[in-house]
């Protein structure tokens, strides 16, 4: 009987060795995320996200600039709310952390072009990756972010947005939504408007590279993008949309933003 297990374990070590390493590194995968219980009531003040501007602040001999201020999601404009969650997850109320759809459809791309895209990270996937993940896109690390994006959504889906909201970055040093509303607008997030709130979420792609007092002809058209779908989700009449894109247009005029001021 014994010489029978000795002659199986020789004969399978090598599956078993594998097998072994296999649960070792996933112990050491899962035993190593970070905790997301304590986001409940806990506003964190660095972020890997400000961990990284902070390094590379320092590699260009400067102090990294930091503009934040907190705010409950009660204290944010519900049109900055609906125009981020239409322009960067419109199925953000349906899915689980991950839109399973949007990821199909990014695979199939990634497949295509030899390489992965932005285009499958819900709100709560970018979070996760504002928070704790680097910013290299590799599938490990996209498997990081969707582990945590689930288990991020037991904050409930209005904690993630305040989150979120409160996290993002809109300008060199600028982070959340009150500190965007009071430099590029002059009011409190709670103030803003729905084309100030389409100018703000059409940052969002490529937040220090667009700036809303030079705006680029990319932040024009993504501006007025999401200023539509306001008309497309239902959560603006008709003629209250014709007036908000007339106020965008000055807004986003040749000069400054003159209309916010």
């Amino acid at each position: 009987m014994l010489r029978d297990v000795r002659r199986l374990l020789r004969q399978y070590r090598w599956p078993l060795a594998a097998v072994s390493a296999a649960g070792a590194v996933a112990a050491t995968f899962f035993l190593t995320l970070p905790s997301v219980g304590r986001l409940r009531t806990l506003n964190p003040s660095d972020t890997a996200l400000t961990e990284r501007r902070a390094r590379e602040a320092a590699e260009r001999g400067r102090a990294a600039r930091h503009t934040q201020h907190w705010m409950p999601l009660s204290r944010i404009s519900p049109w900055l709310q609906r125009a981020v969650v239409n322009s960067e997850d419109a199925r953000f109320f349906q899915h689980d952390g991950v839109d399973l759809i949007e990821t199909e459809e990014a695979l199939s791309k990634a497949v295509d072009d030899g390489k992965l895209g932005r285009g499958a990270s819900t709100i709560t996937q970018q979070l996760a990756k504002n928070l704790w993940l680097a910013e290299e896109r590799t599938l490990w690390r996209k498997l990081r972010e969707a582990i945590l994006a689930g288990r991020l959504e037991d904050l409930g889906k209005p904690r993630i947005l305040e989150l979120y909201l409160n996290l993002a970055e809109w300008g060199d040093g600028i982070y959340g939504a009150e500190a965007a509303a009071r430099i590029w607008f002059r009011k409190p997030a709670l103030l803003l408007s729905p084309e100030e709130s389409a100018v703000l979420a059409a940052m969002l792609p490529a937040p220090r590279k667009r700036n809303p007092l030079r705006p680029s002809a990319k932040l024009r058209k993504r501006a007025f993008e999401v200023l539509e779908l306001y008309g497309k989700y239902g959560q603006i009449p008709p003629e209250e949309l014709a007036d908000a894109r007339e106020r965008l247009a000055d807004l986003l005029g040749s000069g400054p933003l003159a209309a916010s001021r």
